[in-house]
């Protein structure tokens, strides 16, 4: 089966896309999907995203990690979907519905509202998600967000300094997080700007994370830490996000398109 695709990134977060909307995908099994996410021996990418039709949306969304497993969100994703679409649409996802619309700034995602509750993250017992009262080595009391995507945000003096790479994989994997977690340390630099690295749940160091900038952003707000709009600077680039309390989180960033193509299944066992 030879199957047209298109590679994209938001801020280096990278993506193949395949569109189902109007012609039928392959099976994507996680044998598949990790072997066109290899960046060796196949076309190479952090995410594969899958688009769908949808009775209760304009086009469903499907996303899967790297190493196979399929998640609820990722707010780059979703922006180079819209940059796809090239018009204001709402996408069906595992984590929600959501909304983008191409403007001036980018592609703005309504994310849809954080949840907060221990069970709605999930975590493995009750405890206070606003101050969690566990820690790994000098990571300590993060903060828990759901994003549509489980998140844990420590807020570090420099975020640069973190061994992120040994501690990401030791965070994600605790049995504290039944569902795993995206693991982000985070620094405040002014009312208004926060940097940021993120380890991804299932793909590892990225130069970009869409939903854990929002988690932060949101969780840097509810501490008090800045006021209620924020660049965050990740490795890759900025995403400006806002939040008012009780109300759903908008992202702004910009996507691109890298190239097109095919790949016959058959090269990869399917």
């Amino acid at each position: 089966m030879r199957v047209p695709f298109v590679k994209m990134h938001g801020l280096g977060n990278d993506f193949v896309v395949l569109d189902g909307r109007e012609a039928a995908l392959p099976t994507l099994d996680a044998a598949l999907v990790r072997a066109l996410a290899d960046r060796h021996s196949g076309i190479g990418c952090d995410q594969l995203i899958a688009l769908d039709p949808s009775t209760r949306a304009d086009f469903a969304m499907r996303i899967f990690n790297a190493d196979g497993g399929e998640v609820e969100a990722c707010g780059n994703a979703t922006r180079a979907v819209g940059l796809l679409h090239g018009a204001a649409a709402t996408i069906a996802t595992a984590g929600g519905l959501l909304t983008v619309t191409p403007d001036e700034g980018g592609i703005t995602v309504d994310m849809g509202a954080p949840r907060f509750d221990w069970d709605a993250i999930p975590l493995q017992y009750p405890m206070d998600t606003l101050a969690m009262p566990v820690g790994w080595e000098d990571l300590e009391e993060p903060v828990a967000v759901n994003i549509g995507n489980p998140h844990a945000v420590f807020f570090v003096p420099d975020c640069d300094a973190v061994e992120l790479d040994r501690l990401g994989p030791l965070i994600e994997h605790d049995p504290l997080f039944p569902e795993r977690v995206n693991v982000n340390v985070a620094t405040v630099t002014d009312r208004d700007s926060i940097r940021l690295r993120v380890w991804e749940r299932g793909a590892g160091l990225t130069l970009a994370c869409g939903t854990g900038a929002c988690a932060t952003a949101v969780a840097a707000m509810r501490r008090g830490l800045t006021e209620r709009q924020v660049v965050v600077t990740l490795p890759g680039g900025d995403l400006s996000v806002a939040w008012q309390a009780g109300g759903t989180i908008r992202m702004t960033g910009p996507a691109a398109e890298s190239f097109r193509g095919h790949f016959d299944t058959a090269h990869f066992g399917a």
